[in-house]
């Protein structure tokens, strides 16, 4: 080489030298523990590229499943799925848009006005029929809320029999935060409107809402398909036929919609704020159709079991869970069109996997049996969580409590973890015990105005009378300067749901060992007490949904 070419080199090695990139995502950490390992490697297979999003129904879902089942038979633990296997058959129906096959026209004496598809308008899949259309008056209808426990009813004065339903999402801001969360759920406006003889339904955004979730940003994945749960006779579980067409409005449009009869919109999202929402009548019709792809589908759940050590204990059934599931294939951002889901929910299976290992290796063995529950169809509407809690592989009513892990953001290290719905029930005192085993701090949800306690599996077990909480990770850094909070806005703003969310994040797997070790700890201390875990007087969700007090027993008898 000439003493040029030396000379060249060594000015690129200097300069190489001198910006030396960061170090790769996937460096090794030498001081990690064991925990800490086996966690990092758990995520980073489940989140890796070659799952492709791991959408339920596709093979990327059942490579994790797989992957997952291996896992718990390498750790130890029995299969307690469908014929002596790990896997749970889930029966779904899978719906999915056809480009451009969908209307909303709005119809008054003054002028006709066709919305555009996508970018003012989409009509919502239809599991019932491939194809719908519909003309009928409209009705604004608030956020579409009967709470006659709180002498409050958005239905009052008006008539939907034969209209279509106009209305906001979410509940007054003057509810407390659990009878919120309950009417802010879709299943419980759309059987409102059912009952008082709707035909349709429009779902119009707030300016609110698109500030934290852009219309533009949903919309741009108009063709991801979507899922429902099938009977034996091939038909949806839990959709509302009489609803013919339900369609969602941009905020941007709404106004074509809501202006009429000296309302307007601007005045509906300001009364929606201040909690003065009125219904009205609006003029005119609306035309509503929709063209929806419908085909069976399957996927499946995994599930194994730790027996219990106490013949009588051993009978009931703590019940870990965790959703497997992410959204798969999406529109391309920044030319990464595969979305990883690696805090969502990667990481919650891998501590799910940790903490199934420490309580399989227990010195002291559980006195009733644990399962471990890893669920399709969470990100399709806890789809694989209704079906378990409808469908056990155990006996009925042996499942004495659910804890949920679901999208731990750990990306600054912090002291906490935030146990969300634990005031409702006994398993409150049972977490702050573990949490001061552990040395962790229990912090409230810090938005509970999102309503996420009935956006996660373990609802599905509440409703079935269970007590549950939903266990994620903290928000008070361990670091000076640091803000938890600032961090966990910055990932749901710019990562949730989008391609960012993979593994080069820097995930706090110390952390996450931690936290696995709180879901071990709240796991043994559930197991080994003689009584099992109870709502809470008078709580909201339990008198609801708790079962008859003699039912738990009776299922638990030989």
């Amino acid at each position: 080489m000439s003493r040029w070419a030396w000379a060249a080199a060594l000015c690129l090695l200097a300069a190489c030298q001198r910006d030396a990139p960061a170090p790769p995502a996937d460096a090794y950490d030498p001081a990690a523990g064991a925990d800490a390992r086996r966690i990092e490697a758990d995520l980073r297979f489940l989140a890796d590229d070659l799952l492709e999003g791991r959408e339920t129904g596709t093979r990327g879902y059942d490579l994790a499943a797989l992957y997952v089942a291996q896992r718990l038979r390498a750790i130890g633990l029995r299969p307690a799925g469908d014929d002596g296997s790990y896997f749970q058959r889930v029966p779904l129906l899978r719906a999915q848009r056809v480009d451009g096959g969908g209307s909303l026209v709005v119809r008054r004496p003054a002028a006709t006005v066709a919305l555009t598809y996508r970018e003012q308008f989409l009509p919502q899949l239809d599991f019932d029929r491939a194809q719908a259309r519909i003309a009928a008056p409209a009705v604004f209808v608030g956020h579409a809320v009967h709470a006659p426990e709180l002498d409050y009813d958005d239905f009052a004065g008006l008539e939907l029999r034969g209209k279509i339903a106009v209305l906001l999402h979410g509940a007054p801001a003057r509810f407390d935060i659990d009878r919120r969360a309950f009417y802010s759920s879709m299943r419980e406006k759309f059987a409102a409107l059912a009952a008082r003889g709707a035909v349709g339904a429009v779902i119009v955004s707030t300016e609110d809402e698109e500030k934290r979730q852009p219309w533009a940003r949903g919309a741009q994945n108009w063709a991801r398909p979507g899922m429902r749960l099938r009977d034996a006779d091939g038909r949806a579980i839990d959709t509302f036929p009489q609803l013919q067409v339900i369609a969602n409005v941009s905020a941007a449009a709404a106004p074509l919609l809501l202006d009429a009869g000296g309302r307007n919109a601007q005045q509906v999202f300001r009364d929606a704020r201040e909690g003065s929402l009125r219904g009205y009548d609006l003029p005119g019709t609306l035309e509503l159709s929709s063209l929806t792809r419908i085909a069976p589908a399957q996927s499946r759940n995994v599930v194994a079991l730790r027996p219990g050590a106490d013949p009588a204990l051993a009978r009931e059934h703590v019940l870990f869970s965790a959703h497997l599931d992410h959204v798969g294939i999406g529109a391309p951002v920044r030319g990464d069109a595969i979305y990883n889901g690696a805090l969502d929910n990667a990481l919650g299976v891998a501590i799910l996997l940790e903490a199934a290992q420490q309580l399989a290796r227990a010195p002291s063995p559980p006195q009733r049996s644990l399962l471990f529950l890893a669920v399709t169809g969470e990100e399709k509407g806890l789809l694989g969580a209704q079906w378990y809690a409808r469908h056990p592989s155990v006996a009925a009513g042996s499942i004495v409590a659910n804890v949920n892990m679901d999208m731990p953001v750990l990306l600054t290290p912090t002291r906490d973890a935030i146990p969300v719905g634990v005031e409702h029930s006994s398993l409150q005192a049972t977490l702050e015990r573990a949490a001061g085993e552990v040395g962790l701090r229990l912090s409230p949800d810090p938005n509970p105005e999102e309503s996420i306690f009935i956006r996660s599996d373990q609802y599905a077990f509440i409703r079935a009378g269970i007590p549950a909480v939903y266990l994620t990770g903290g928000i008070q850094a361990r670091d000076a300067g640091a803000d938890g909070r600032a961090v966990l806005g910055e990932f749901l703003r710019e990562r949730y749901h989008q391609p960012g969310d993979d593994a080069s994040q820097p995930i706090q797997y110390a952390d996450a060992a931690r936290l696995a070790r709180l879901n071990a700890r709240i796991g043994q201390l559930i197991a080994d007490d003689p009584q099992r875990p109870r709502w809470n007087r008078g709580d909201f969700f339990g008198e609801r949904f708790a079962r008859p007090a003699s039912a738990g027993a009776r299922a638990a008898a030989p």
